[in-house]
C-alpha cells in the first residue's frame, strides 16, 4: 500500500502544535494566535484538536484497508478496547499525581474525547458505505444543532445556559467538570463529543477520496477546492450557528475540516510535487509516535508543577530564568518552543531505534 508522506507530515505538525499551545511559560503572557477563542470564533489554536481527530480518521482508513474493512466481533472488540485504553489514559492524566480529592476528579478531557469518538467513528466506517457515512455525518451535525436549540434560543449558545453544560452537570456533577472558564463547564463534555465523531469520519472519507486520485497535482487542486468550499460553508452556517470550539458546533466541524484540507494540500504540494521531502522530514519524525509523545509532554508538565524549587514550582522557575533576559511574552513562547524541540528529539530517538508505541 502506498504511504502518503503528506499525511505523516500533517500528523507531525499537529502534534508539534499541540505541545506548542499547551506548554507556554505562563498563561498570563501568550501571543493571541496561540490562545483559544474565548467563546465564539476560531483562532489558529482552535484548529489543532480537530486536525488531530481528522488525522485519526485518516489513519483508520489505512488501518482498516489492510484488513479489507472487515466488520466482525473480533474487530469491534479491538476498537472498544483501544477506545477504552485511550479514555483511561486521559483520565489518569487528569488525576496524576493523585493529590486531588476524588470528588474533584475531572472525568473528561482531550484523550477521553478521542477515545469515545474513535469507538463510534471506527464502528461506523466498518458498518456503512460512503453514502451512509455522509448521511450519518449530516444527521449528527443537524441533530446536534437541534439539541443545542432545545434549551431555547437565548441559552442555546451561552456559557451558562447551554444544554452541553446542563447535561454534564446532571450526569457528571460540577466537581468532575473543568472550571477554568469561571463556571463548571467542560469544553470536552459528553454531548459535545458527538459532533467530534464527524471530524474523524470526514478525515476517513477525505483520505479515501485522496487515495483514489493518482495524479498529485489533481489531488492538490481538488483538496484546495474542497477546503475552500468547506470553509465557506462553515462561515455561512456560522451566521445562524456560531463557530464555537467549546460547544463543538457543526459550523466549527465543517470550517476546521476545510483548513485541514488546505494544509494537507500544501504538504502534498511540497513533498510530492516539489519533491522537498527534506523540508518536511522533522514533521515526519514527529508523527511516528503521536499519542505517546502527547502523553509524555503532559506528564512532563505535571512533573514540573509538582517539583518545588526556590519557593516556587520548577515550571515557574524555568520560565523565570527565561524572563531574566527575554520579554515576558517572548519568554513564554520560547519556553513552549523548547519543549517542541525536546519532544521532537525524543521522537527522533524512538524513530532511529524503530520503536513505535501503539495504543
Amino acid at each position: 500500500m502506498t504511504r502518503y508522506l503528506a499525511l505523516d507530515a500533517f500528523r507531525g505538525i499537529t502534534i508539534a502544535l499541540m505541545i506548542l499551545v499547551n506548554t507556554p511559560g505562563t498563561w498570563s503572557h501568550v501571543y493571541a494566535p496561540l490562545l483559544h477563542a474565548k467563546w465564539h470564533g476560531c483562532t489558529p489554536t482552535d484548529l489543532v484538536f480537530p486536525f488531530f481527530l481528522f488525522i485519526i480518521g485518516s489513519a483508520m482508513f489505512f488501518s482498516f484497508k489492510k484488513s479489507g474493512f472487515t466488520a466482525n466481533a473480533g474487530q469491534f472488540r479491538k476498537i472498544v478496547k483501544r477506545g477504552f485504553i485511550i479514555f483511561f489514559l486521559g483520565f489518569m492524566l487528569n488525576i496524576i499525581p493523585f493529590n486531588t480529592d476524588p470528588n474533584d476528579w475531572r472525568f473528561m478531557g482531550v484523550l477521553q474525547r478521542i477515545g469515545i469518538a474513535y469507538v463510534f467513528a471506527a464502528s461506523l466506517v466498518l458498518m456503512l458505505n460512503k453514502r451512509g457515512i455522509f448521511i450519518t455525518s449530516a444527521v449528527i451535525l443537524l441533530g446536534y444543532w437541534l439539541l443545542l436549540l432545545s434549551v431555547g434560543s437565548d441559552n442555546a449558545y451561552s456559557l451558562e445556559g447551554n444544554i452541553i453544560r446542563q447535561f454534564d452537570l446532571a450526569v457528571l456533577g460540577a466537581g468532575h467538570m473543568y472550571s477554568g472558564m469561571g463556571v463548571a463547564f467542560d469544553p470536552e463534555g459528553l454531548l459535545s463529543t458527538i459532533p467530534a465523531i464527524v471530524n474523524m469520519l470526514l478525515g476517513f472519507e477525505i483520505t479515501r477520496y485522496l487515495t483514489s486520485i493518482e495524479d498529485k497535482k489533481e489531488s492538490v487542486i481538488k483538496l484546495t477546492i474542497l477546503g475552500g468550499v468547506a470553509i465557506g460553508l462553515g462561515s455561512l452556517w456560522s451566521l445562524t450557528l456560531p463557530i464555537n470550539k467549546s460547544l463543538w458546533t457543526g459550523s466549527y466541524v465543517i470550517y476546521t475540516t476545510g483548513f485541514a484540507c488546505l494544509l494537507l494540500a500544501a504538504f502534498i504540494w511540497v513533498i510530492d510535487i516539489l519533491k522537498q521531502e527534506k523540508l518536511a522530514s522533522p514533521l515526519l519524525v514527529y508523527g511516528t509516535n503521536p499519542l505517546f509523545v502527547y502523553v509524555l509532554s503532559f506528564l512532563t508538565v505535571t512533573l514540573y508543577l509538582n517539583i518545588s524549587i526556590a519557593d516556587s514550582t520548577l515550571y515557574a522557575w524555568l520560565y523565570g530564568v527565561l524572563t531574566s533576559f527575554l520579554d515576558n511574552t517572548f519568554a513564554s513562547f520560547i519556553f513552549a518552543l523548547t519543549h517542541v524541540v525536546f519532544f521532537w528529539y525524543v521522537s527522533l530517538l524512538l524513530y532511529k531505534r524503530k520503536i513505535f508505541i501503539k495504543i
